[in-house]
C-alpha cells in the first residue's frame, strides 16, 4: 500500500496539509463570497471550491520556488488551471467509482496512516494528539472531516493501484522490440570512383553551367550579412610605436638565466631497499645477469614510473651524485646509501650542460618585450578612446585621430578572418542594433576595438560570372556521380544474379554483426537503413554528393543473446512500456468513468475562485 500511494497525488494530505505545514496560508470556506462551496461534480461526488483553490496555490508556489513566480492570470495564459481542473476531475471520478464499488477501508488503517504523518509528530517523533487538533482546527476542519477525507483517497489509491498493476507487455511485444534494435546484418560495400567511368565526362556547355547554376541556386546564394564598420588596434599593429631598451633585453635575459645556462644533468631511475643486504643482493643479481633493473622494480611491487627521477643535476642526487656523474653511459651503480635508505641507481641518459647566448635569443626577448610595452601603450591610450566615443566622434575620426584603424566587414556567422577571428568581436557583431552608438570593448585580452551596425544586408543570389569556377567544379563532380550511378545500377543488377564482386571488377569491404546504430566512416549517411531495407543476396545502390557505392546484404543474424548491453536494454525498455502503457490504461479507464458517471462545471464558481486568488 506505500508504494501505491507514493504513485498518486495524496491530493488531501499533502496539498492541504502540506501547505499549512510549509506556512502557506489556507482558504477558508467563506473565502469565495460566502456560498461558493463547489464548483462542479462528477456523477454524485462534488469537486470542493476549497480544494482547486488549494491545488493553484500549491502549483503557484512550486513554481515560485523554481524561479517561474507567475500570478493566477498568467497561469491560466498558459492553461495551467485547465491542467488542475482536469487532476481534480479524475479524483472525483474515482471517487465516484469507489463508493460505487462500496471500496473504503477500516478504522484501523486510517489510524496508522494518520498516526505517521510527520506533521502530526511531537518533539519525540511519536504522534501528537494535540497538535494533531490545533492544525485540523486552523484548517477549520474537524478530526472526523480529515479522517473521512483521508479515507476517500486511500479507497482512490487503491482503485488506481489496481488499474496501473494489472498492465504487462507480451514477451512477443518485447521480442519485435529488440529484434528491431539488436538485429545484426553482414554486408559487402563497394566504392565507385572516377576511375571507374568507361570514358571522360565532357566540358560543360554554357547552356549547361547556367542550367546547372540556376538549379542549385541555393548553393550559390550569399547569406545574410551584418555590414559593420570597426575601429581597432592590436599589439601588433603598434610595434613601431615602440622603442625597445637594450638595456631591459639584458635584464630580462639574466632574469631567466635559469632558462639559457642548464648545468650537465642525467636521466636517473633509483630503487630504493629496506636494508643494504637486500640492495646488495639485487645489485649482485643484475651484475650476474639473473635479472635486470626493471625485474626487481616488479618484485619489490612497484612500477618504473615510481623509480623516475626525471632529469637531474649532480646537486640534486646527494650522496650519490658522484657515482652516478662518473657513469659516462647508461648503467647502474650502487648500493648508495640515500636519506631514503640504500637505494641503486640506473643511469638512462646523459644530457649536456646548455648555454645559449644572449644574441640567440634577443629576437625572442625583443619581440615579447615589445609586445608587453604595446599592451600598455594601448591600454594607457582607452581612456582617450572613450572619451572621444563619449563627445560623439564617428569610428572614421576616431581612425584618423588615434593609433586605432578603420574596417568594415559583412559579417555571418561563417565569418572568421581577421577581426571576426575573435569571440569578442563576434558576439558583439551579432547582439549589435543598428541604431546602437559604438561602444569601447576588449579585443579577447588582445587590444580595443568599437563597431557600428551600418545595416543589414539581405540573402543573395551570387551572378554565375561570379561563382564560374565553383560552378564548373560542382557540375563536373555531379556528372561524375550521375554516371557512375548509372554504371554502378548494371553492376549491382549483375551482382544480384550471381556475379562476384571481383568478376565484376569492385573490391568490396565487407562489414560483419552491423547493426542499425553502426557507423561506417565515408559512407552515406543512410547507408544502414539501405542495409536493414534489404534481405540476403539482394543489392541497392546508394550514393552522397560526392561518391558511389554498390551494397549487398550477405546475412541477416539475430541479436547476440549474450550481449549484457541488450540485455540492460531490453529490461530499460520493458520499464518504459509498461510505465507507458499503466498510464494510457488508466487514462483511458478514468475517461470511461466520467463519461458514465457524467461531469458538470460551474464555470461562474470557477471564476469566482480565480478573482479570490493572485
Amino acid at each position: 500500500m506505500a508504494k501505491a500511494r507514493g504513485k498518486t497525488a495524496n491530493f488531501f494530505v499533502w496539498i492541504i496539509l502540506g501547505l499549512l505545514i510549509i506556512g502557506l496560508a489556507g482558504f477558508g470556506v467563506d473565502g469565495f463570497g460566502g456560498s461558493v462551496r463547489s464548483i462542479g461534480s462528477v456523477g454524485d461526488r462534488e469537486i470542493s471550491a476549497q480544494d482547486y483553490a488549494s491545488a493553484l496555490q500549491q502549483r503557484q508556489q512550486q513554481m515560485a520556488q523554481d524561479g517561474d513566480s507567475m500570478s493566477i492570470a498568467e497561469m491560466r495564459e498558459q492553461g495551467i488551471d485547465q491542467d488542475i481542473l482536469r487532476d481534480l476531475v479524475t479524483r472525483a471520478a474515482l471517487e465516484n467509482e469507489a463508493d460505487r464499488m462500496g471500496l473504503s477501508v477500516g478504522d484501523d488503517f486510517i489510524a496508522r496512516e494518520i498516526t505517521s504523518i510527520q506533521g502530526f509528530q511531537g518533539v519525540d517523533g511519536g504522534f501528537d494528539r494535540e497538535a494533531y487538533r490545533q492544525i485540523l482546527r486552523q484548517q477549520g476542519l474537524s478530526e472526523s472531516e480529515f479522517e473521512e477525507e483521508l479515507r476517500r483517497e486511500v479507497a482512490r489509491d487503491i482503485l488506481q493501484t489496481a488499474v496501473l498493476g494489472g498492465a504487462r507487455q507480451p514477451d512477443s511485444f518485447m521480442d519485435a522490440i529488440m529484434t528491431y534494435v539488436g538485429e545484426r546484418r553482414d554486408f559487402s560495400l563497394a566504392r565507385l570512383d572516377s576511375d571507374d567511368l568507361e570514358e571522360d565526362i565532357s566540358s560543360p556547355t554554357d547552356s549547361e553551367l547556367e542550367a546547372f547554376h540556376e538549379d542549385n541556386i541555393d548553393d550559390y546564394t550569399r547569406p545574410e550579412a551584418r555590414r559593420i564598420t570597426y575601429a581597432w588596434v592590436t599589439p601588433l599593429m603598434v610595434l613601431e610605436e615602440i622603442e625597445v631598451d637594450e638595456d631591459a633585453l639584458r635584464e630580462m635575459y639574466e632574469e631567466r638565466s635559469d632558462e639559457y645556462s642548464q648545468p650537465e644533468r642525467r636521466l636517473v631511475e633509483r630503487l630504493v631497499f629496506p636494508d643494504t643486504e637486500t640492495a646488495e643482493d639485487a645489485a649482485a643479481r643484475i651484475e650476474a645477469g639473473e635479472a635486470d633493473f626493471a625485474e626487481i622494480v616488479e618484485e619489490r611491487g612497484l612500477d618504473l614510473a615510481d623509480t623516475d627521477m626525471g632529469d637531474v643535476t649532480r646537486a640534486a642526487l646527494g650522496d650519490a651524485g658522484d657515482a652516478v656523474f662518473d657513469l659516462e653511459e647508461p648503467g647502474i651503480v650502487g648500493p648508495v646509501e640515500t636519506s631514503l635508505g640504500p637505494a641503486l641507481f640506473r643511469m638512462n641518459a646523459v644530457l649536456d650542460a646548455q648555454e645559449i647566448d644572449f644574441e640567440d635569443v634577443r629576437d625572442e626577448l625583443r619581440d615579447e618585450y615589445a609586445r608587453d610595452r604595446a599592451a600598455r601603450f594601448i591600454d594607457q591610450r582607452r581612456d582617450e578612446f572613450d572619451d572621444l566615443l563619449a563627445a560623439g566622434a564617428t569610428l572614421e575620426e576616431i581612425a584618423e585621430e588615434t593609433v586605432m584603424e578603420l574596417g568594415e566587414i559583412d559579417y555571418t556567422g561563417d565569418s572568421d578572418a581577421e577581426i571576426a577571428g575573435y569571440e569578442s568581436f563576434r558576439e558583439a557583431a551579432e547582439a549589435a542594433e543598428e541604431d546602437d552608438f559604438p561602444e569601447l570593448r576588449t579585443l579577447d585580452g588582445d587590444g580595443l576595438f568599437a563597431l557600428r551596425l551600418d545595416e543589414i544586408v539581405p540573402a543573395e543570389p551570387e551572378p554565375l560570372e561570379d561563382v564560374m569556377v565553383q560552378v564548373i567544379d560542382d557540375w563536373e563532380r555531379a556528372q561524375i556521380v550521375e554516371e557512375l550511378a548509372e554504371r554502378a545500377e548494371e553492376l549491382a543488377g549483375e551482382i544480384a544474379d550471381g556475379t562476384g564482386f571481383d568478376e565484376a571488377g569492385l573490391m568490396p569491404e565487407r562489414f560483419e554483426g552491423m547493426t542499425r546504430d553502426a557507423f561506417i566512416e565515408g559512407a552515406p549517411g543512410d547507408l544502414m537503413e539501405s542495409v536493414f531495407d534489404l534481405e540476403p543476396g539482394e543489392t541497392r545502390v546508394v550514393r552522397d554528393a560526392d561518391a558511389v557505392f554498390v551494397l549487398r546484404v550477405d546475412e541477416v543474424m539475430p541479436p547476440a543473446e549474450d550481449d549484457p548491453d541488450l540485455a540492460e536494454l531490453r529490461e530499460m525498455l520493458a520499464d518504459q512500456t509498461r510505465q507507458t502503457m499503466s498510464e494510457d490504461i488508466f487514462m483511458l479507464y478514468a475517461q470511461a468513468l466520467q463519461d458514465e458517471a457524467g461531469i458538470s462545471l460551474d464555470q461562474s464558481a470557477i471564476d469566482a475562485v480565480h478573482s479570490g486568488l493572485r
